[in-house]
């Protein structure tokens, strides 16, 4: 059953008052179509109900026409909803917030992004958190952020840690550092993926599956060995 979020009270005018109500519909489409309608006319006073919609929305299709609604409207309105968002204890609210949060791109909102967030149990908040830390990082914690990213690698499955990469790539070479330590790492799946990492790094366009089995090859034949043309 379709969870349904209050009318914002603050709307001023029966138009608003419709499209948001729209956003309530049973038909994916009328949500799709209120939501592009909301942010084309760009109130700031729907804030609250838009923000208050990405927590519930199940459409992937609507929430991200809800995100596109949230940046056609004042950063200093919506970027203070969304960092409230972060502690909500609805995962679906956390994931939403940080992914609208890194299309906004403003940098003020990274001190929000927290430890317990890029670490988060919920795999889809934390993916979340990590494409938009390094987005929004500033240039002088970027290590720091790389070496809290990679205590990490071998988490999950396939897609979580095609994310993770995708975001320590994005970082640059400052990542070096903690992916050499990381493929030392006793633990073959942590090493395995660091490995596949550095080959990401090197080569951005490289197939990350095909990246993970070179990986996983060196890890078991050892990197000497390799080097040595053993096949």
């Amino acid at each position: 059953m379709l969870e349904v979020v209050p009318i914002n009270s603050t709307s001023r005018n029966s138009q608003n008052t419709r499209l948001l109500g729209g956003l309530n519909a049973a038909n994916p489409s009328t949500r799709l179509q209120a939501a592009l309608a909301v942010g084309t006319h760009a109130d700031a006073g729907v804030v609250d109900a838009l923000v208050a919609r990405c927590a519930v929305e199940p459409d992937f299709f609507v929430r991200d026409m809800l995100t596109w609604a949230l940046t056609r409207l004042p950063s200093e309105v919506t970027v203070p909803r969304l960092r409230a968002q972060l502690r909500a204890e609805r995962a679906q609210a956390r994931s939403q917030a940080l992914h609208t949060l890194s299309k906004i791109g403003d940098r003020s909102a990274y001190p929000a992004i927290t430890r317990s967030l890029l670490h988060d149990a919920d795999d889809e908040v934390a993916r979340s958190a990590w494409r938009a830390a390094v987005v929004l990082v500033p240039d002088g914690e970027r290590e720091a952020l790389a070496t809290e990213l990679a205590a990490q690698l071998g988490r999950g499955d396939r897609n979580v840690k095609l994310s993770l990469s995708r975001a320590l790539v994005v970082l640059g070479d400052v990542i070096e550092p903690a992916l050499r330590a990381a493929a030392a790492s006793d633990d073959p799946a942590v090493s395995a993926h660091a490995r596949a990492t550095e080959l990401l790094l090197r080569d951005p366009d490289a197939a990350f599956d095909a990246a993970v089995d070179e990986a996983i090859r060196i890890v078991a034949l050892g990197p000497e060995r390799v080097e040595e043309g053993e096949c």
